[in-house]
């Protein structure tokens, strides 16, 4: 197994200076299980209830202030304005959208937050894998910029495709409670679907990573797409 190349931000301890990302030189994930989508009742609870504080995987999620972000990049179920087939993911960039496309002309959407690299990969490709509470691996660059990051570089183990390091899961690493990796042609198109602690981020682009969700967003959209499901990333959305 090879080595991915994975692209990354960075996270500091102050919710200002946080910054969103992906990863880069991470560790390949040995003996993975393809996981199928699990259906999910369709009726969507108050926003109080979707976003309210949970515990993941041993990971006390806060609750997001919903009523600070725009009720249009709330989780919620519209009229789908794809035209793709139903399990197709869609990343609408210029209005800061992702759909999850469902049967009947419905979608399920979800407010998403931009970096430079969300607008680095446009078309289609398809969900090679996904990771709960992934670990998160600073690129060379950043650690080179930021020594302080040096401790969470990833280091193969002598003599094996094995590797170690990076920050550890939780609610303040910049890849969130989920992550979903993006290849085309077979090959890893450095495209991330994430959660994010930062949810004042949603609806904007800023400075560094791919596409971030709100944490409880992620985690709903996780259980949403199967791997191996086709997404399509675009700029060409017209909605209204």
């Amino acid at each position: 197994m090879t080595r991915r190349s994975l692209l990354a931000s960075a996270t500091a301890a102050a919710a200002a200076t946080a910054l969103a990302g992906c990863t880069t030189n991470g560790p390949p994930q040995r003996n993975r299980v393809i996981e199928e989508a699990r259906p999910i009742e369709q009726k969507l609870g108050a926003p109080v209830s979707m976003y309210a504080a949970v515990n993941d995987g041993g990971h006390a999620v806060p609750a997001v202030p919903f009523d600070r972000i725009e009720q249009r990049y709330l989780r919620q179920v519209v009229s789908d304005p794809t035209g793709e087939r139903p399990g197709t993911v869609v990343v609408d960039t210029s209005n800061h959208f992702l759909y999850v496309v469902q049967r009947f002309g419905r979608a399920m959407r979800y407010g998403v937050g931009l970096g430079r690299q969300g607008f680095e990969w446009s078309g289609n490709g398809v969900i090679e894998w996904k990771q709960h509470w992934p670990r998160w691996f600073p690129p060379e660059e950043m650690i080179e910029r930021r020594p302080e990051l040096d401790k969470y570089r990833a280091r193969q183990v002598p003599g094996t495709n094995e590797w170690e390091g990076g920050m550890p899961a939780g609610v303040t690493n910049p890849l969130g409670a989920r992550a979903l990796y993006i290849y085309q042609d077979g090959k890893d198109t450095l495209y991330r679907l994430h959660g994010s602690p930062e949810w004042w981020s949603i609806g904007k682009s800023v400075s560094s990573g791919c596409v971030r969700l709100i944490n409880q967003d992620v985690i709903d959209l996780y259980d949403r797409v199967a791997e191996k499901s086709p997404i399509v990333v675009t700029s060409g959305l017209r909605v209204t």
